[in-house]
């Protein structure tokens, strides 16, 4: 019976069997991006809701409901995810329907809203079609605004009969304390890089080693980045990085200022992390492709100064979001950085 999980999840999953019939009405799936948690949640589901699952609990993908599930059409299944979510996935499938955008900007929401939440009130009020269980997956759960997760609150304090939510998240330190509570939580970690580098080469990723080093060792994630169109836009920055300048700082932030901000301030965290590792212990981790530039780099920083810069990085990644200007945002983030070297 084939699963649509990956290697490294199958103790995960065996640890998740062992609950047996002692299931949870919530479940809070953690762990870092890029390792495959929507797949395990999603598959976790369509495992709750098969009429013949196997002695392993894996769904058997043959039934009414399976077909169903497959299909997005589980009359006691909902996905409840950012609007932005629907629309990079309807943007890859020309037969999709098209996402509704958002009342207030006409642009899909990178949050879940209260609307979404309210919307599973008459799902969970009405009779299961098939007299069992109905399920509701939600992710990333840090996407809720604070009406929306307070909502989902009232949900999970009172929860209907046979209703099992599946939470995803990538950071617990995002979600509201109330819900963390009310939720069974489970890790889902990162593989191990050997498990990684197979996966990765069994996809046909050259580099496999230095697109994982790249992701802080998140399969799926050096997967995306190695067949992304974003890889020369992250060579150009690695680029000026390793020769800082104030001149080339200006460039690259009016060529990048259409970029998604969040992932260029993560590219320079990375770099930042192994300029400071490499002063305190000789390693590097993110970008050892890079290491002669970073040796040489890390000896002219003071360690004060890289440490300011590190923080104030780390608080513009904060609100990199809704940057009220992008390309000021990125002058102001390299310039910093740049006169680390001065």
């Amino acid at each position: 019976m084939s699963n649509p999980l990956f290697s490294w999840q199958a103790d995960a999953w065996s640890q998740l069997q062992a609950l047996g019939t002692r299931l949870p009405h919530a479940f809070l799936l953690y762990g870092p991006i890029g390792t495959g948690k929507t797949v395990f949640a999603e598959h976790l589901a369509q495992s709750l809701l098969c009429e013949q699952p196997g002695a392993d609990g894996h769904a058997c993908q043959q039934c009414a409901s399976c077909g169903w599930f497959s299909q997005y059409s589980h009359p006691d299944y909902r996905r409840v995810r950012p609007e932005l979510l629907d629309e990079e996935e309807a943007s890859n499938d020309p037969e999709a329907e098209p996402v509704p955008k958002s009342a207030k900007s006409g642009k899909p929401s990178k949050e879940i809203v209260i609307n979404q939440i309210r919307a599973l009130a008459d799902f969970m009020n009405i009779s299961t079609h098939r007299q069992g269980r109905r399920v509701i997956v939600l992710y990333p759960a840090e996407a809720l605004n604070v009406p929306a997760a307070n909502a989902l609150l009232k949900s999970l304090e009172e929860p209907n009969p046979n209703t099992v939510f599946i939470l995803v998240s990538n950071s617990l330190d995002k979600l509201l304390p109330t819900i963390l509570s009310r939720c069974h939580k489970f890790p889902l970690g990162m593989p191990a890089q050997d498990q990684s580098l197979q996966w990765l080469q069994s996809q046909g990723v050259s580099d496999a080693d230095m697109w994982l080093a790249q992701q802080g060792g998140a399969p799926l994630a050096a997967f995306d980045m190695a067949k992304s169109e974003l890889r020369g836009e992250l060579e150009d920055f690695l680029r000026q990085l390793s020769k800082p300048a104030a001149d080339g700082s200006l460039k690259i932030a009016d060529k990048m200022q259409k970029m998604d901000m969040p992932v260029t301030v993560a590219w320079l965290q990375r770099w930042l992390y192994d300029l400071f590792s490499y002063k305190q212990s000789g390693r590097i981790r993110y970008y050892p492709r890079y290491e002669k530039e970073l040796k040489a780099l890390a000896m002219r920083a003071d360690s004060d100064e890289l440490l300011k810069v590190i923080k104030n990085t780390n608080e513009r990644q904060a609100i990199s979001s809704h940057p009220l200007s992008a390309k000021l945002f990125l002058e102001d983030m390299l310039l910093e950085y740049s006169a680390l070297f001065e």
